[in-house]
């Protein structure tokens, strides 16, 4: 399978999954205190936002690459 196929394919994929989930959450573990061997840590979540005109765009580029890398000049 050529490369661009699959950069294509992922691209699809990854649009489609912005569209479904537009947001997710992660968390960060910081130090608040640090004293000699002990810490003391607080875990901060962040969310994110996918907007939808970026999943669009992966799923439209995505789709020139795929097209672009099945087609065959015969």
């Amino acid at each position: 399978m050529k490369p661009i196929v699959m950069v294509g394919a992922i691209l699809v994929l990854l649009g489609v999954l912005g569209l479904v989930v537009p947001q997710f959450t992660t968390h960060e573990t910081k130090n608040v205190v640090s004293l000699g061997d002990l810490k003391i840590q607080a875990n901060e979540p962040t969310e994110h936002t996918i907007p939808p005109i970026a999943s669009g765009a992966a799923i439209i580029v995505g789709a020139v690459l795929l097209g672009s890398g099945l087609y065959r000049r015969e």
